[in-house]
């Protein structure tokens, strides 16, 4: 499986990682068949996203999309993050293996999970801006259907 060098890059040196304390939004997505999560936390200043991070449990790609994924939405309008989609995120990586494209879904259901979360806090309903989520996508916390925080610490060990 090759990668690209952005891919690489992003890996290695990924940006910004981390929480972000007293967020605005924080989404938490997970693919439970491959095993990652994401999480990332939002600031909003006047609809505009004014810091991401993130934090992912899982392969390569899904920290380089991870990485990619908030360096697109940072500085932008939450209807332009919104429009960010995973075919984006491949393309600013110049590409993904076809059995890694998943992670870039997850980094762009993350992004939604977050504003989603963002909305709810302000007492906005947000499925008529940010459509209907996945069910392995709960706004603040997430498990998939057949996963445990044990089995999570299981598999790390």
């Amino acid at each position: 499986m090759a990668y690209s060098e952005k891919v690489m890059d992003h890996f290695a040196n990924p940006r910004n990682v981390g929480e972000i304390e007293n967020a605005d939004g924080i989404g938490e997505v997970g693919n439970s068949k491959c095993g990652d999560i994401m999480k990332m936390y939002i600031k909003v200043d006047n609809d505009i996203i004014t810091d991401v991070k993130f934090k992912t449990f899982g392969c390569g790609a899904a920290i380089a999309t991870s990485s990619m994924a908030t360096e697109l939405i940072k500085g932008k309008s939450i209807n332009d993050a919104l429009k960010l989609t995973n075919k984006a995120v491949m393309e600013a990586l110049d590409g993904l293996p076809p059995v890694k494209v998943h992670c870039s879904v997850l980094a762009e259901q993350a992004i939604k999970a977050a504003v989603s979360d963002y909305y709810k806090r302000r007492g906005v309903d947000p499925e008529p801006i940010v459509g209907n989520l996945p069910d392995s996508v709960k706004v603040g916390h997430f498990f998939a259907p057949d996963y445990t925080v044990e089995s999570v610490a299981q598999k790390n060990d």
